[in-house]
């Protein structure tokens, strides 16, 4: 974990962002690496518990991981009541001030921004409304929400608990019915949670990968990890606010080059509607690829067949040359 070379960078701590105090990790072995900021799913699940994983994407890239309002360590410094406004205008607000605050610190003109799972939400919008701050965009785990057109992986998940004869389960899903605009906070997280149980390699990837990197990391305590869990509890109003957006009537021309990386068995976010839009967006550069034996979490899963896609696809992009070795 530690970072001894000569020109890299650990440092933590909180920056205010805002109008609160929000933390901020940045490490990398290298300053002169391309810099990415990293825009954590959940709703409220912080990606610190993951930095053992993808320990090795800092020596190719510097890497800024924020907790942002309602997550992590910034929900636990200042609980509940100090999280202040918890919309996404304000989520997207507080990236653009990190986003400026982390080019001033590190005098880089722009950064790759990085988005999993429900981050993805907000990374995709920072990414369509301001290429004069983003290098390039890569989602992963992402994100299609089509103003209630698609409602192909609830349906999925009522085929999956159908076959499995979950009736009690498909009764309170069913009940919900496709509308996700509909439906409360509660609801929404009871589907996720619906979603991530019945699925075999989702759940095995949620003990396997989530559990254990919350359980063992090294950079929480018991405290911390009970904070963790409560932020995500706390942030979970979030995910019915994104459920009436459209991707396609907000835009699918980029000015600046968009990867996405999906896991190609991912039933919470599944690949198709992330395929179709790719192929439906303009950038100057884009990019799909599905990582094999992966679900939702993909990039944690397989951290290292991840850094080969940003090493291999989007590196020589945003930097006009081939990774160092």
């Amino acid at each position: 974990m530690r970072i001894t070379t000569a020109h890299g960078i650990d440092e933590s701590s909180f920056v205010p962002i805002g109008g609160i105090d929000q933390w901020v990790s940045i490490r990398g072995e290298d300053r002169s690496n391309p810099v990415i900021l990293e825009i954590h799913g959940g709703p409220g699940a912080s990606n610190l518990i993951h930095i053992p994983r993808t320990r090795a994407w800092e020596r190719h890239f510097t890497i800024v991981r924020w907790d942002m309002r309602g997550a992590g360590k910034t929900f636990s410094a200042h609980g509940p009541s100090g999280q202040g406004e918890l919309t996404l205008s304000r989520l997207y607000a507080d990236a653009l001030e990190l986003t400026d605050h982390i080019r001033a610190r590190l005098g880089v003109p722009k950064v790759l921004l990085l988005a999993n799972s429900f981050g993805t939400v907000t990374g995709l919008r920072l990414a369509r409304d301001h290429p004069e701050r983003y290098s390039a965009y890569v989602g992963t785990d992402q994100n299609i929400i089509a103003g209630g057109r698609d409602s192909s992986a609830y349906d999925a998940l009522l085929t999956r608990l159908r076959g499995a004869g979950k009736h009690k389960q498909l009764s309170r899903l069913t009940a919900l019915g496709p509308d996700r605009t509909a439906w409360s906070p509660e609801e929404w997280s009871r589907y996720a949670k619906t979603v991530v149980t019945t699925d075999p390699l989702t759940y095995d990837t949620m003990k396997t990968v989530v559990i254990r990197s919350l359980w063992f990391s090294p950079l929480h305590t018991l405290r911390d990890l009970r904070a963790y869990l409560k932020g995500m509890t706390f942030s979970e109003q979030l995910g019915p606010q994104a459920m009436s957006l459209d991707e396609y009537a907000e835009g699918t021309a980029f000015d600046l080059p968009v990867f996405l990386f999906q896991g190609a068995d991912d039933v919470l976010t599944p690949p198709a509607p992330a395929r179709r839009f790719h192929d439906a967006l303009t950038a100057p550069v884009k990019d799909f690829a599905l990582i094999p034996d992966a679900a939702h979490f993909a990039s944690f899963r397989h951290p290292d067949h991840f850094l080969d896609l940003l090493l291999t696809r989007v590196r020589p992009v945003v930097t006009g040359s081939a990774a160092k070795g």
